[in-house]
């Protein structure tokens, strides 16, 4: 199993929409950026991930969800009328995944970015060096 840190702006997508999706489950679609997006492909069913709400008053970390379904290809990206088309990606060669997430668990309070980066633990993380 791995571990993984997965980000959205709370405005467009929470950690409480997600609780409260069907089966508190949901495709994490949508994502256009490449390093994102070569992480979700190597995501498996049954890892983790950190919940970060970006963006926002208290950016920060505020729940844990797991993968729920492996990485397979976005079809948002085909359709013109949403916001993640993306005109070079094609049936035959699909440019962006997505992966299923499932609720876990909301935390208490945030871990906010501020917190993170006091631990030397965490040092060499890599969204704490930007």
């Amino acid at each position: 199993m791995r571990f993984w840190l997965m980000k959205s702006e709370p405005d467009v997508f929470s950690i409480d929409d997600l609780k409260h999706r069907p089966n508190q489950t949901e495709p994490w679609e949508g994502v256009r950026n490449y390093q994102a997006r070569n992480f979700m492909r190597e995501m498996q069913h049954g890892d983790l991930a950190f919940f970060y709400h970006s963006n926002c008053k208290e950016a920060g970390i505020v729940g844990v969800m797991s993968i729920a379904k492996a990485a397979y290809v976005d079809d948002s990206a085909f359709d013109e009328n949403s916001a993640y088309f993306d005109p070079k990606s094609t049936l035959e060669n699909p440019r962006w995944w997505r992966v299923d997430v499932q609720f876990s668990q909301k935390f208490f309070r945030t871990i906010t970015l501020h917190e993170l980066k006091t631990k030397t633990e965490l040092k060499d993380f890599q969204l704490l060096q930007r």
